[in-house]
Formats: C-alpha cells, structure tokens, sequence
C-alpha cells in the first residue's frame, strides 16, 4: 500500500468484518464424533504492526518476503481460532504491506474479493468519520450449509447421483510418463513451469471460441485434453476444474468456502478434429456445470473408487482458466 494507512482504523474495519460475516469468527469443534461450526457472538481482532524503518533500506524487501512466508506457514487452531489474521509490515514512511491469511475452511477465492472490496469501502467511509457504508448481508454461509443439506436429499440427492453415477462409469486414472517413480503417499512438493501464450494465438482462440459456440476455458480445455491424449495415449480423459458454487445471487457478497470440484471427463477417440473435440467438450461441461451441486466429497463417497494414498480420487490433474 502506497499511501500512509491508519492502524487503528484498519483494525475497526477488520472487525467490522468479522462482525458482519459470521465465517470469520467461526471455530470448528467436534461433537459426537462429526465437526460442527461454532460461532462466536463476538470476536476481536487485533492487527499486529511490524515497523521494519530500523532495517537498512536495502534488506527490508527480503524481510518482507521472510515475514509473509513465516506468517503464510504459521498453523492455525481450528477448534480455538481465529481464522483470520491480519497484519501491517511499515517498509518506508508512506508505504505498507497488508498480510491477509484466511484458512481455506472459511474462504476461497471470491471471498477474498469481497474481503478486499469490503475492506475499502469500511476504510474509506470511516476515516471520513461516516458509519458502514455497507448493506447488511441477508443470508450467513451457516443459513446456505443449512439450506444446502435440506434441499441436497431425496429426489434431488438421487437424480444428482444417478448423471454423475453414468458419467464416471468405468473411469480409468491417467497414466501420465513421470520421470521419477510415482511415490507411495502423495508429498505435494511440486514446482511450477510458466508460459505464455501470446496475443495473436490468444486472438486466434477466441475466434475459434466464437465460430463454435464456446467460451474460450472450453477451447483452451479442448487444447489441454488433446494433449493428455498425446502424452498418455488414453482416449478416456478425466480433468477436474474449479467452480465458484455461487448459484444464488444471496451467496454472492458472502465469505465463506463455496468451491465444488467438477470432473469433465471426455473422449477424445476417433481422431476428431479439434472443431469436433471441441464441440464433445462442451457437451461434457455444460451437462457437468447443470449438476454442479453435489459436492465433490459427496461423490467420491458414493463412487467408492479404488483408493490410492499416491494419487487423487477421481482426477489426477486439473484444469482453471
């Protein structure tokens, strides 16, 4: 942050926050043996500074990335919270840096945007000395985990299952060429490999997108599965991907976990061409995302597939545009 920044109306804010979301002050507790969320009435938050002005100039920007990873790593008690914690590193007289770490329990990706754009919004109408600017929410994420496990049962349950059932019949795991031997229990230590694909063939994809009726994650997930075909030889592709699981407009301004992970599986025999591999993947996604409110977990559950602690249920690779 560029700009001189209020500690103390920041820590309002923050609490602000927590008052208004119920997710950021909730704890999870075991009762007869399931979790079960436990939200506090109230919850304060304080916001630690770290003022770094003593460190030579030329070293704070490493103690920076030293503190944010330590903080980034610091474990949190799910049963004690809180599940939120925030702090401000001071760098320079007129500059700060804001850490932000939620537990993935209580947050995803779009509640992020929401604690930011809420976070402003709080700031900016109280160092004006104004009250919130803010609606108050009409839903919790507990009223949405409520609703969810009523309206998830019965007939719903059943015709959600029976696609998903006939979907995933017979699904093999992909056989990718690894260079090291597949290890017994899953480590999650990766690395990351960046590209870029350049303007011109971004523009070229999207044309393609508009010709064949498709959103460009489809074309671009056309291009991904054609080469797990290349690399694994197996015409029975299954690749997850990443949605938002916001289907009602009262869950879009809440914080909370709402990410569902669908398996977009398709077949890519017969030597289409990418037109037609195209065309089966859009097929596939459109009748995956139109039954995209069984969750995951739910659904491992009732697959039963072979488990194996070396790889994912289900799909071994996933795909997010």
């Amino acid at each position: 942050l560029n700009s001189p920044l209020d500690a103390v109306c920041l820590e309002r804010c923050v609490n602000e926050l927590a008052r208004r979301h119920e997710t950021l002050r909730t704890t999870f507790r075991e009762v007869d043996g399931e979790p079960t969320q436990v939200i506090a009435a109230q919850q304060h938050l304080t916001v630690g500074v770290t003022d770094l002005l003593g460190i030579p100039a030329e070293q704070r920007e490493a103690e920076v990335v030293r503190l944010a990873t330590e903080e980034a790593r610091r474990p949190f008690e799910l049963e004690r919270g809180p599940l939120l914690r925030v702090g401000l590193l001071q760098v320079s007289e007129r500059e700060q840096v804001l850490l932000v770490t939620m537990h993935h329990i209580v947050s995803d990706g779009w509640s992020a945007e929401v604690f930011f754009r809420e976070l402003a919004a709080l700031y900016e109408a109280f160092q004006r000395g104004e009250a919130s600017p803010l609606p108050e929410l009409p839903v919790q994420y507990a009223d949405y985990a409520v609703w969810q496990r009523e309206w998830l049962r019965g007939a719903v349950l059943e015709e959600q299952l029976e696609y998903w059932k006939k979907q995933l019949e017979g699904l093999s795991a992909l056989s990718l060429p690894v260079d090291y031997a597949r290890p017994a229990l899953s480590s999650y230590q990766g690395s990351r490999e960046f590209l870029c694909i350049d303007e011109a063939t971004t523009a070229a994809l999207k044309r393609v997108s508009e010709q064949e009726d498709a959103t460009l994650f489809i074309t671009l997930l056309a291009a991904f599965q054609a080469l797990l075909y290349r690399y694994t030889g197996q015409a029975d592709i299954a690749v997850g991907t990443l949605t938002a699981g916001r289907n009602r407009v009262e869950t879009e301004g809440l914080i909370g976990f709402f990410v569902n992970t669908l398996v977009l599986r398709t077949d890519v025999g017969g030597n289409p061409s990418f037109r037609e591999l195209v065309g089966r993947v859009k097929e596939t996604a459109l009748g995956a995302y139109g039954h995209s409110e069984l969750p995951f977990e739910k659904l491992v559950e009732e697959m039963h597939p072979e488990r194996d602690l070396s790889r994912n249920p289900l799909v071994q690779v996933t795909f997010q545009l």
